[in-house]
């Protein structure tokens, strides 16, 4: 970005924060119940914005804001979600299998970044990709399963595979 498109997004994005950051954590705090949670997803959107590479010329910047932070609220409670579900698995297991707390927080990390590529995927790549990985399935039996050709089961399964190792090699 050339310095005069940085300075510009960086005079953009100050203005935005100051006629518009307690407007947004209050609208966050409302949406999330929680002061905490809001005050950080707001600094989040504002941080997004700084990281853009073109300037951000929002015509109506409170609308702007609110679809920035829906969307980070939806991940959010996405993390949440899945925080919680592996903390209901790891109470389950014996104390003598626990693991660390930095593997939890690993394995945690891990898990958020595998959803975040299944969410990307198209729902039949998706699909195609659980069945062989949850299930076990193999190619022929998840084209039987989802009524679809062997060859298109192994292109979304290669699909899905891709991105994990485009993730991987970030």
């Amino acid at each position: 970005m050339a310095a005069a498109d940085s300075s510009l997004l960086q005079q953009e994005v100050r203005t935005l924060y100051h006629d518009h950051h307690g407007w947004l954590k209050a609208w966050l705090r409302y949406k999330l119940g929680n002061a905490f949670d809001a005050a950080d997803l707001a600094q989040d959107v504002f941080m997004r914005l700084l990281a853009r590479q073109e300037p951000v010329a929002a015509r109506e910047p409170k609308a702007f804001l609110s679809t920035i932070a829906r969307r980070l609220v939806i991940e959010h409670w996405r993390r949440r979600e899945l925080e919680q579900a592996w903390l209901e698995t790891l109470a389950a297991l014996p104390e003598a299998q626990a693991p660390s707390a930095e593997s939890r927080a690993l394995f945690l990390e891990a898990l958020v970044e595998i959803d975040a590529i299944l969410d990307c995927l198209k729902p039949a790549v998706r699909n195609a990709f659980l069945l062989a990985q949850l299930d076990g399935l193999t190619c022929p039996q998840i084209a039987r399963e989802l009524g679809v050709s062997l060859a298109t089961v192994e292109r979304h399964i290669a699909r899905a595979l891709r991105a994990c190792y485009a993730l991987r090699f970030e």
